[in-house]
């Protein structure tokens, strides 16, 4: 893989651009619109943060059930009480549509290539993004979902325009304060931190942190990073005057929206940049990762799961 993060980096905002002014947005539109009953989102990977966004706006936009679910759960849980599935991949050729479309319920797919069956929703994309961190192969999907929600682009267009710009120094591991509110912007933390390997992620829930998981920053005193989507409620403040003794750094990425979807596709954004900030603070290079030999054989495994 020859491309680097840098160049991948700087064709973000023109190949989203691309794909929001070629793609179909009415027909996009009109497809999701109609998707109703209750519908589970899947997807892996990069594509997981894309189903968490896509099942947070077709819960508020079309006023029906829609969870996010692991891919491998649709073989254990009961999906009786569900009418839909749809199913997000950037090239629609994955293992996991085969098990996602491997039952009876009316089947979409959130894809920029082709499929044979079930029904396809569309986007364009002007080249083939080649990075082993999903950058625009995961904000373009995003801004084509968060297009249906608002019905334009134009705020689109704004928060992408700007490269976000951090400061922080990168610690090994870190301790990520999340929620719904912020949830696509934490999975894209998780995945991306893991998967790259720039730091270990661990995720906790604002409240459930209430509950005996501050143990783990004062055993480990100053030695994880801290990461807080700050919403600017009493407990972000409670969290960020007791915990910040605890850690080694605090980095704060406010709310810049009301509208939670609008404001976790931005927060999404910016950790794309954080992220990017950390791997070269590090001397790494996410489209060119250092990975596992068993990469490969996990990624193209097609068996039971």
């Amino acid at each position: 893989m020859s491309v680097t993060m840098k160049e991948n980096f700087g064709a973000l905002k023109s190949r989203t651009m691309y794909s929001l002014d070629n793609t179909d947005l009415k027909e996009v539109g009109e497809i999701l619109g109609n998707i109703e009953g209750a519908t589970l989102v899947v997807g892996s990977g990069g594509s997981a943060v894309v189903a968490k966004f896509l099942a947070k706006v077709l819960s508020a936009k079309n006023g029906i059930i829609a969870e996010y679910t692991e891919l491998r759960d649709l073989k254990y849980r009961d999906l009786k009480n569900y009418k839909n599935i749809v199913t997000c991949s950037y090239s629609g050729k994955s293992y996991g549509v085969e098990v996602a479309f491997n039952n009876s319920l009316n089947h979409y797919l959130l894809t920029a290539g082709k499929i044979d069956k079930g029904t396809s929703i569309k986007y364009e994309i002007n080249e083939k993004e080649r990075s082993f961190i999903s950058l625009s192969a995961t904000l373009i999907p995003l801004s084509i979902v968060l297009a249906y929600y608002l019905g334009n682009i134009t705020p689109i267009k704004e928060i992408i325009s700007k490269e976000r710009r951090f400061g922080a120094e990168p610690s090994s591991v870190y301790e990520i304060f999340s929620g719904y509110e912020s949830a696509t912007a934490s999975r894209f933390l998780d995945s991306t931190m893991t998967e790259s390997g720039i730091a270990i992620p661990l995720i906790h829930d604002k409240y459930d942190f209430c509950h005996g998981r501050s143990t783990t920053g004062y055993v480990t005193i100053k030695k994880h990073g801290m990461i807080l989507f700050d919403s600017d409620t009493e407990l972000d403040k409670l969290l960020l005057e007791e915990l910040k003794e605890y850690y080694s750094e605090v980095i704060r990425l406010r709310k810049m929206f009301e509208d939670t979807i609008v404001n976790d596709f931005y927060l999404t954004y910016s950790c794309m940049y954080l992220c990017r900030h950390l791997a070269l603070q590090k001397g790494m290079d996410l489209s060119q990762v250092n990975h596992s030999p068993a990469v490969k054989k996990f990624y193209r495994f097609g068996g039971e799961i």
